[in-house]
């Protein structure tokens, strides 16, 4: 089987595998763990809308698991499957943000690629914030100013953490805009972008505001 499990839709297996986990050593009425169990396998099999008979398969073990060594097992048993984020040199990065000299890019040959949704640093010395996606099949990347502020919700992980507001400047212009013309998107974002990839579990918000920056 080939692979076919991002990043974003193992950490939401993870988290309905955690659900599973605590409802059978929490819950004493087993009705309600099997409620919950089946919720569970319900909720990952509408996040492979396209899979096939043998990946739901797969993904459906969980169905008959309840125990921690159990499921700690069948979490390691999907991770053959998970894809790749794809690998682009530092030159390839550089690409991306064809206006930035010195562009300071991570080694994402020396990252373990199967955890990453998306490539996220920042500059400290000129407050800058990089992403990079693959968008539509295609790497995509976002330059933006990142302001530190206090804990808030990431758009991305909607965890409450350690925020920052990642604003990027539109790089679409209506008809007749005059020269000077200028709009900003802004959202809040983790500041640790390792951490954001370990818990994001829908990239639309991702997308989207890809899409909406760079039209």
């Amino acid at each position: 089987m080939n692979t076919f499990i991002r990043n974003h839709q193992y950490n939401l297996i993870k988290k309905q595998a955690g659900m599973v986990q605590h409802a059978y050593t929490s819950v004493s009425d087993r009705r309600v763990a099997e409620s919950v169990r089946l919720g569970a396998c319900a909720a990952i099999a509408e996040a492979f809308p396209d899979a096939t008979k043998e990946q739901l398969d797969l993904l459906g073990r969980l169905a008959d698991l309840g125990t921690t060594e159990e499921i700690d097992k069948y979490l390691l048993s999907l991770e053959p499957y998970l894809e790749l984020f794809p690998l682009l040199t530092p030159k390839e990065v550089s690409r991306l943000f064809p206006k930035v000299k010195k562009l300071k890019s991570p080694d994402l040959a020396a990252v373990d690629r199967r955890f990453l949704t998306y490539a996220g640093w920042t500059d400290i010395g000129t407050g800058r914030m990089f992403l990079v996606y693959d968008l539509d099949g295609k790497p995509a990347g976002l330059e933006g100013r990142f302001t530190p502020a206090k804990k808030g919700v990431c758009f991305l992980c909607n965890r409450h953490q350690e925020v920052a507001l990642f604003s990027a400047v539109s790089k679409v212009k209506p008809a007749n805009a005059s020269p000077d013309y200028y709009k900003a998107f802004g959202q809040y974002i983790c500041s640790d972008s390792d951490a954001c990839n370990r818990h994001i579990k829908d990239i639309t918000p991702l997308e989207k505001f890809f899409h909406l920056v760079l039209g």
